[in-house]
């Protein structure tokens, strides 16, 4: 590993971890996943619960009515948008909710279908220097802190042209000087054999493509699309990035983009999948990483698989002795799997909470909480599961082995599918009309 690239990411993470205000739990919550990739906040001392008059420091009403996580920053915190046709960047100001400023990135905002969000759907990410947006139409874009940008690509001019139904909405992610993206589609054609898939790797500072490498696939129709987004694993001297979709599940080297492992059987009649092949089969839900595990959803009725990280995870392993950790036969279809004290949290979009041992596979739990569509990935937060439903209502669940719910809170109507996140002692919300920020007085 160059030492650059170490550099920057060690000072990447200290810096997301470093103590704000005196308190040594608050930190910046950097990108979508947060500052571990887990989607876990070590922040204590934060309101149990909520409602729309009740611990709310402020709400500041947003431009559109997009899906895209904010990330947050030593008292910033940025979120892109859609303000009509247009595709914006705004930066927030955490004391008070005062938009500080907002940049049109480009134009060409698109709805991908009624209540499932539109061209501001994938999150940006934040160094504390610059900020990283990626837009549904394929424009990817660096900005400073203060508004100015940097550089500015289209994918579809760079990487081929994208062919995906309902838009990118995979969320790239910033590690040190790497910027990663999957970029998985492909013709929804019966019988068109057209691939296109790409993972790139981009200097984050200059958005030059380090490496770029062909996505192979057997995928047919909307099998080749992907909604996921890619996650790094990094335990015990191992490191490469996970691609999700079309399929498959694909481990890559992060120096070459070269494929290091394979996981396919993904979608039936497998050993890990027994329903029939799915033309319609496309992976919203990105995978989750645990220490020793990587837990992959799939789609519309299939299975969630775990896999052994190991000498074993090399090469072609989806039939390979001792790779599968266990199956179990539900999946979540757009949240992200969220590890934690040996338990897997899957939140399924009717609003039913699995809790699942991470060792076995077996269902701990399987219980509704609020009956809307859930798009939100859940964030786990001083014991505590809050996540968001498109109908405008927050769940607080009590995270262990035994269910219980906890609170329920009404937005009024105001949908919510930009997963919560937390910084420096707030929580944060955005729903489509607004952003919230939740503390105590």
């Amino acid at each position: 590993m160059p030492a650059i690239r170490s550099t920057l990411r060690s000072a990447l993470w200290a810096a997301a971890a470093c103590t704000l205000g005196g308190s040594a739990e608050a930190e910046n919550w950097p990108q979508w996943r947060g500052p571990r990739s887990d989607r876990i906040s070590v922040e204590q001392g934060l309101p149990a619960t909520w409602s729309k008059t009740t611990n709310v420091a402020w709400r500041t009403p947003l431009p559109g009515r997009a899906g895209a996580t904010p990330c947050v920053w030593s008292g910033r915190i940025y979120l892109t948008s859609n303000e009509g046709d247009d595709l914006v960047l705004l930066c927030v100001e955490a004391a008070d909710g005062t938009i500080r400023w907002k940049k049109r990135v480009t134009g060409g905002n698109t709805d991908a279908r009624s209540g499932e969000g539109n061209s501001a759907s994938p999150s940006p990410s934040t160094d504390g220097k610059h900020v990283w947006v990626f837009f549904g139409t394929g424009v990817l874009a660096c900005y400073t802190v203060d508004g100015e940008e940097v550089w500015a690509c289209d994918v579809n001019d760079r990487f081929g042209r994208i062919d995906i139904q309902f838009g990118m909405t995979s969320t790239p992610v910033l590690d040190g000087d790497a910027l990663y993206l999957q970029l998985i589609h492909g013709a929804m054609k019966l019988g068109d054999q057209t691939r296109t898939g790409k993972v790139v790797r981009l200097e984050a500072l200059t958005g030059r493509t380090v490496w770029e490498v062909d996505r192979v696939t057997d995928a047919q129709f909307e099998c080749k699309h992907s909604y996921a987004s890619p996650v790094l694993y990094r335990h015990d001297g191992r490191e490469f990035l996970i691609v999700h979709g079309a399929d498959c599940t694909t481990g890559h080297a992060l120096a070459d983009g070269r494929e290091l492992w394979r996981f396919g059987g993904l979608n039936g009649p497998t050993a890990t999948n027994p329903k029939p092949f799915d033309n319609t089969f496309r992976f919203v839900a990105s995978p989750g990483v645990a220490a020793g595990t990587i837990v992959i959803p799939t789609a519309k009725g299939g299975p969630t698989v775990a896999l052994r990280v190991s000498d074993e995870l090399t090469g072609d392993c989806t039939a390979k002795a001792g790779v599968v950790r266990w199956v179990n036969p539900l999946t979540p279809d757009v949240s992200i799997p969220v590890i934690a004290d040996g338990l897997v949290y899957l939140l399924h979009k009717d609003g039913k909470l699995q809790c699942v041992d991470l060792e076995t596979g077996t269902d701990v739990y399987l219980h509704r909480t609020h009956t809307g569509q859930h798009r939100t990935s859940p964030l786990l937060l001083e014991g505590r599961l809050w996540f968001g439903s498109n109908d405008g209502w927050v769940t607080i669940v009590k995270a262990g082995r035994e269910f219980a719910l906890l609170d329920s809170i009404d937005l009024g109507g105001e949908a919510v599918t930009a997963s919560p996140i937390v910084a420096d002692g707030t929580l944060y919300v955005r729903s489509y009309e607004a952003l919230y920020a939740v503390k105590k007085p």
